[in-house]
């Protein structure tokens, strides 16, 4: 079994949209879920989103891959602050569930890593749901840690639970 990460091309926005897809309803029904696939997460269908980021020199999608079938994804893009500095953002990183647990989601985020700090980063974020342990716990090994907790108080009854 070999395993890999490298940078997306257009002939493979097609089976990332899938994977978006794939990732979005794996997380809506979680804590946090529904508002992030409403505000932070890819909109749906993605295929224009990841064609725009694969043009964009300022952002990076990447492709993992097992023994050359795509099973995972990861875009990062960088973000300016207000001093000058640059911020890498992690905005989606996902692999199937079949396919974890064998070094894709690491091979991704070394790739991720790696290119921030080729563009000079300062640092980089990405984001966690509240209770997706074994997210924190990836992002952790990769020494992401909590900088800042978002707060919410749902006011509609269909949203409770969206904490």
């Amino acid at each position: 079994m070999i395993e890999a990460a490298r940078p997306a091309g257009e002939d493979d926005v097609a089976r990332i949209a899938e994977l978006v897809e794939e990732a979005t309803a794996e997380l809506i029904p979680t804590r946090g879920g529904r508002l992030w696939a409403l505000r932070e997460g890819r909109a749906l269908p993605a295929h224009e989103s990841l064609a725009k980021a694969l043009a964009d020199p300022r952002q990076l999608v990447l492709v993992g891959e097992i023994d050359g079938v795509a099973v995972g994804y990861a875009a990062v893009r960088l973000e300016d602050l207000r001093n000058g500095e640059t911020l890498g953002v992690v905005d989606d990183i996902y692999v199937e569930p079949p396919a974890r647990g064998v070094a894709v989601g690491e091979l991704l985020m070394d790739a991720a890593l790696a290119w921030c700090e080729e563009q000079g980063c300062v640092g980089v974020d990405s984001l966690a749901l509240p209770g997706n342990r074994d997210t924190k716990n990836f992002f952790e090994r990769f020494g992401l840690t909590a900088r800042a907790i978002i707060v919410h108080r749902a006011l509609r009854r269909d949203d409770q639970g969206e904490g």
